[in-house]
């Protein structure tokens, strides 16, 4: 039985990877997907064959009650709301690895007869699984709008209290791996990391928010990592790691995307408000209509589609490719411009517009096609804000200096579709708006883009 729990182990991690692999494209991450699953399920059928393993009424009621929840959720749930999910998910994960731990902690008398490695991997799991859990809680709440997306924070007393919070959390740790058994010493950690991780990410704004889900991601892989070593579980340190390890990467990557560190981040302060920083009267804009925006782009020779969280609330994504097929059928080049933090969660974009089967190969990552604006004719931006903000390059009082943006500002024209001049996530005003060569459409994405499909079908 041994053996083959062991070779089953070995076939559920090599599939874990190679699912892993898939999710690099859109074209396989469907695959990938299934792969991955398919390795999870390989993996809790060899955990379930492990002597010992009893309690088998409870196993199938957690197994029946997580099955009715989990498939109609990730089924209904709307693409707008995928990262709230994606948060929320992750969250439990988490929180799961901060009860088992505390399971292990009163079953085993407080690690009264465990080596010490078992003690220190368990209370490292509790510790960042409930940092976890309740900070992926505020990020869904944020994301949902049920909190506020701007920081919220105590100004002078926030890290202060965030450092004693964490102080007495691997106080309590290391009393209990001293070799004081006291239970209360156990509540008191996951209590203090409870409310470590809702002050955390509470002074998070939401244009950090990407990165911080992410984050977030990579601590619950790797608390269930730690929790599997203090198990014995080989199935709960791989996953874990790879989650772990690959949303390190991921978090990694995008605040270099953003030209921020995590400690920067984690310090929060950026984003979520609303406010607009100069008013539309001191600065007017120019607006066009849906003819109008057929016209220029049906004499035009390229076309960059610049998609944002407002193509995402309007669900315009089949509109969008409705409209890049006719393009194309006049003779027109399209690509979009996809960048790194677009929308609410890591890959928003990419997955938006793959649901809409838009060809892999238009799809351009920021470094690719920001030499290409230069060469573009009308730059359609829909719903993006921040991250098309030129003041991230020319204004150094911006709080988004710094930040790698998508230069459409270097296309010959500009066409932004917005349902009004209210500021982004980063709650700033868009110096893109004001541009000689900008011109902004008002109204609901979805109907604006199809508004221009009726307009080019007549062209």
């Amino acid at each position: 039985m041994t053996t083959l729990i062991g070779a089953l182990y070995i076939v559920a991690f090599a599939l874990f990877i190679y699912g892993l692999m898939g999710l690099t494209g859109p074209r396989t991450a469907v695959r990938g997907n299934w792969i991955a699953a398919v390795g999870m399920l390989i993996a809790v059928v060899a955990t379930l064959l492990t002597p010992g393993m009893s309690n088998w009424v409870l196993i199938a009621l957690g197994v029946a009650l997580g099955t009715a929840i989990g498939i109609p959720a990730a089924r209904k749930v709307k693409m707008t709301a995928m990262p709230q999910m994606v948060a929320l998910f992750n969250g439990v994960g988490g929180g799961a690895v901060a009860l088992i731990a505390w399971v292990e902690f009163r079953t085993s008398g407080g690690y009264a007869a465990e080596p010490r490695y078992v003690a220190v991997a368990s209370l490292f799991a509790a510790l960042v699984g409930s940092i976890s859990f309740w900070g992926s809680l505020i990020a869904f709440g944020k994301l949902q709008e049920v909190l506020p997306g701007r920081p919220v924070t105590l100004r002078a007393l926030q890290q202060p209290l965030n450092i004693v919070l964490l102080l007495g959390a691997l106080g309590c740790a290391g009393a209990v791996v001293a070799g004081n058994h006291d239970e209360f010493l156990m509540i008191v950690l996951l209590l203090a990391a409870a409310v470590l991780g809702v002050m955390v990410v509470l002074p998070i704004g939401g244009a950090d928010m990407p990165v911080v889900i992410s984050l977030l991601n990579a601590f619950t892989g790797l608390s269930a990592a730690a929790m599997g070593l203090a198990l014995e579980n080989t199935a709960l340190i791989v996953a874990g790691m790879i989650v772990g390890a690959s949303g390190s990467i991921l978090t990694n990557l995008m605040a270099k995307a953003m030209n921020r560190s995590i400690p920067a981040i984690v310090a929060g302060g950026f984003g979520g408000g609303t406010a607009v920083a100069r008013t539309t009267e001191a600065r007017p804009v120019r607006s066009t209509s849906a003819s109008d925006t057929a016209i220029q782009m049906a004499y035009a020779g390229k076309v960059v589609v610049v998609p944002g969280y407002g193509m995402a609330v309007a669900q315009a994504q089949h509109a969008v490719r409705e409209m890049a097929d006719l393009l194309e059928k006049k003779g027109i080049s399209v690509a979009y411009a996809i960048h790194p933090v677009a929308g609410r969660m890591p890959g928003h974009m990419n997955v938006l517009l793959a649901e809409a089967d838009v060809p892999y190969e238009q799809l351009k990552e920021m470094d690719e096609i920001n030499s290409e604006f230069a060469h573009t004719d009308v730059a359609l931006v829909i719903g993006a804000n921040d991250v098309t903000n030129p003041a991230a390059e020319t204004d150094p009082s911006s709080p988004i200096y710094g930040m790698p943006i998508l230069k459409v500002n270097a296309s010959r024209s500009v066409i932004v579709l917005k349902r009004s001049m209210n500021s982004g996530f980063a709650g700033i005003d868009n110096d893109l708006f004001y541009d000689p060569k900008t011109s902004l459409l008002f109204g609901d994405a979805k109907s604006s883009v199809a508004d221009i499909v009726e307009e080019l079908k007549t062209l």
